[in-house]
Formats: structure tokens, sequence, C-alpha cells
């Protein structure tokens, strides 16, 4: 029996080519028992008519679809579905009520956390101050695509499809210690490092390897709010210790603290860079009292109006500095590729413990990294968005100064973004929900803090993601709600 032609339609909301919708299309009607083997599908020239696509797109659909025994050609060119097409591992679908009281069987919450929501429509706003994502217009997509083609190639097979275990891309472990982290003064060999699933992960795996119920792990306040949670699901105890225009103040730490956790060159989100006196003071402090101190290094390449200090690592003379670096933010969030750099003993229990949960990021994704940082197009890349981000800061500093809006924090170094203060006794959360229908994006601060009866005056813009010819006008609308 022939399937009829208006058996097929595309539907203008779905994503991909033509030639892929209309691939699946067919193949989910196998799937489903709707087209059964044997029947004959319109040719394709009586689909790509009723489609309203050329008959070549619906050609080459049918030609992967024979490649992967969907279909197949009897006579000269008619198409039918195969004897054998692949099976969907289904089951009869019976629609159950549950009766398990998941609030009693939950050994463990890990919801309703700290961490920020960002819109993911967030390019849809015209004036968005909106933190950590990539802007198109400065990404290096050409490269970033001829790299990924190279390390699909058959010389990069192995690196492609092998299993690491718990090692990593040997080609990007190279590049790291000899080039990345020699620009902030550290030294480190290969079992020394360990390629992790960006910087949140490297944060999570330092904590579950380092901190008990028993010890004592001090943070900033405020601080990266997903830090505080993966801190709370530690169950150890807890120290928020407030910072000050030059970030975390070493005396303010407990003596009997075990970790410590700090943002010394870019503090999130204030942007307070430490000097390095306070630098040595914090080192002290931790020799003295036998703490360790987990150093995350973000957006040191974003140091477009002078050279960033020395990590706090390359200071460290006793291996009591764990360093996180991380690619997502320099190159682009969904990248999810960061590092730890430590003590060999504690880079083997972080590695045991990363196969254990989810073996090794992507090789693929490792190997192209590798290519488009060694080929020279990272550094290349970080130049244009130091440019860009330089004009973008100087424009939103003079309509800053001119609008008559206070800063709280800017980091002497560059970065994406300024720490903002409004006026005392606003809540930034109701003004960033009004702004929202001006089509402006700002993120409120409250988040930051460690405790619910923080600041709500606070707020941070961010200019890695808004145009230069778009800043005056979004901060004048900023400026016009505080004002009401």
């Amino acid at each position: 029996m022939p399937i009829a032609p208006d058996t097929f339609f595309l539907d203008p909301r779905a994503e991909g080519t033509l030639q892929s919708q209309i691939q699946k299309m067919v193949a989910q009607g196998i799937l489903s028992g709707r087209f059964r083997p044997g029947e004959r599908l319109p040719s394709s020239r009586q689909l790509a008519q009723h489609l309203g696509v050329s008959r070549i797109t619906v050609t080459l659909a049918f030609t992967e679809l024979l490649a992967d025994d969907y279909l197949t050609v009897l006579g000269r060119s008619d198409s039918h579905v195969s004897d054998n097409p692949p099976q969907a591992h289904g089951f009869l679908l019976v629609r159950r009520v549950h009766t398990v009281d998941w609030g009693r069987a939950l050994g463990t919450k890990f919801s309703g956390g700290s961490g920020m929501i960002k819109p993911a429509d967030w390019q849809k706003y015209r004036y968005p101050f909106i933190y950590g994502q990539t802007d198109p217009t400065l990404f290096d997509h050409a490269n970033w695509r001829l790299c990924a083609v190279q390390a699909l190639g058959q010389k990069d097979f192995t690196a492609l499809t092998a299993d690491y275990y718990e090692s990593d891309d040997p080609k990007l472990i190279e590049f790291i210690a000899r080039h990345s982290l020699p620009r902030r003064g550290i030294l480190a060999e290969p079992d020394e490092i360990l390629i992790t699933m960006g910087a949140q992960n490297a944060l999570w795996l330092a904590a579950q390897v380092l901190l008990t119920q028993r010890r004592r792990a001090a943070f900033e306040d405020p601080c990266y709010p997903a830090l505080r949670d993966i801190l709370q699901q530690s169950r150890c105890t807890l120290t928020p210790v407030p910072v000050d225009a030059d970030g975390l103040v070493p005396e303010h730490i407990p003596e009997d603290t075990h970790l410590v956790f700090t943002t010394p060159s870019h503090q999130c989100p204030t942007t307070a860079t430490m000097p390095l006196s306070r630098r040595h003071a914090l080192l002290d402090r931790a020799a003295k009292h036998d703490m360790l101190i987990v150093e995350d290094d973000y957006e040191f390449e974003m140091s477009f109006l002078k050279a960033p200090s020395p990590a706090l690592k390359s200071l460290d003379t006793e291996g009591r500095v764990i360093y996180v670096g991380s690619f997502s933010k320099s190159l682009f969030p969904g990248l999810r590729l960061g590092y730890l750099v430590g003590s060999a003993p504690f880079i083997r229990e972080a590695r045991a413990l990363r196969s254990t949960v989810l073996r090794h990021p992507p090789g693929h994704i490792q190997r192209t990294t590798a290519y488009f940082l060694s080929l020279g197009h990272y550094d290349a890349l970080i130049r244009r968005m130091g440019r860009a981000y330089h004009e973008r800061r100087r424009e939103m500093e003079s309509a800053i100064a001119d609008l008559g809006l206070t800063i709280a924090g800017r980091g002497g170094f560059g970065g994406s973004s300024l720490w903002m203060s409004g006026p005392e006794g606003v809540d930034m959360a109701e003004v960033a929900q009004d702004l929202r229908a001006q089509s402006v994006l700002i993120e409120p601060g409250h988040p930051f803090f460690a405790s619910p009866e923080g600041p709500r005056n606070y707020y941070r813009l961010a200019y890695s993601s808004i145009q230069s010819t778009q800043i005056h006008e979004g901060l004048r609308r900023i400026q016009a709600r505080l004002a009401r």
C-alpha cells in the first residue's frame, strides 16, 4: 500500500535543515509503526511538490535513510520501507498513578539553591547587560569550525573515539602546562593538571575531595552563588568572610579553617583585585594554621587595562594553593572546559573521583580546543575581545558618569562587568523585573550574598554581550527606572 504524500508536513517551528526534517519525519513514521515494511513512499518528485521544496532535498534525505536501512529501492527508483528497518525499543505505554512519597524518599535534595537564573532568550533583548554569554560578533566561528573538522580527521581518530579512562588529551595538557600556566607564573607537571567540565566542576571536585562534615570552609561574601551551593552540599561547616575594596581579608578567616575559596585576581562579583601584600598575608595565614586555598582565576585573560597581578598559586612555595582555570569564559560557556592544578596527590584523587562520575570530558572537544589554542586562534580571539571590551568599558563609564549612576566596584585590570549599587532601600530584583519590559537585562546582586537578609540594592552590569551603540540608551532606561 503506497503512503500518501499528504501524510507528510513541515512544521515551521522545527529546527534543522529541510533535509534533516524530512529524514526525521520518515524515520519517526517507521519507528512508530505508522509506516510498515514494504510500503512504498511517494516519489521524490511528488513529495518535493507537496512540501514545496527542491527535489534534490528530498533525494538527499532518501539517500541517508537508504544508507541507514530505513528504506530500500525496488525496481528503478521506487523507495519502500525496508523489510528489516531499525526498531524502536519501546514498550506498551500505560499512564500510571505514582504513590511514592518523594518528600521522604529523597536522601538529599539539590534543588532550590541560590544559583542565578538567566533568560535563555537574552539575545532578543536590545540592552542585555548580561554576564558570561558569548558575543557572536567577536567569536571566531570559521577557525573553530576548521579546528573541529581537523579533530575529526583520520590522524586524530583515537583522540575522537578512545576512552581515556582517567586520562586527558595530551595535546591540551601540554598547551596548558607550557603556555597557559606560565602566563600566570605557574609551573606544573602533567600529573598536576586535570581537565574538568568547566570551573564549576573543578570547584565541586575540590570540595568533594578536601571537605568532610567535620571540616570548615571559608568563602568570600559576596561570592559566586554556585560555589555556595557546592559547599552547602558538602555538609561541612561554612564561614562567609566579608570582602572589602581589596578582596578577602585574611585576618577574618577563622583559625580552624581547613579550606579557603577565593577569587584574588578578580573578586566575584565586586571585581576587586587583591594586592600583592595581602596575597602574601593570606599565604602566611594559611601556612600558620595549616589551611589549603582554592584559587578561582576566572577572567584573567580579560586584562586590557594593564597586566594582571601574579596568580596566588605562583607565590605558593608549599603546595597549599589549588588553582582553577577555565576556557568557558574566554571561548564560550557551552564549551564546559576548565582545569585544576595542584599537587600530584590531590590531582590523583580528583582524577579518580572525576572518572567515577563522568570518566573524562569528550575527546573531540578536548582535541578541538587544543588545536584552537596551539594554532594561535585563541590569542587572536583574546586580543579582539580585549579591544572590544575596552571600548565598551569606556562607553559604560562615560554614560554612568553622565547619568549619575553609582559604581561599587570596577576591576583594575579589565574584566567584563561592573559591580553597581542602587539607592538604599531599593530592591534591584524588582527593578530588574520592571526593566525586562523595556528590553533591558541586568543581574540583581542579592543572590551573591550569603545571608537572605543581605543587601538588595546591588546589581551587576556586564558589557561582554552588548554593543557599544546600545550602552548609553540601556543605562538611561536603568537610571529612569531608579529615579522613580
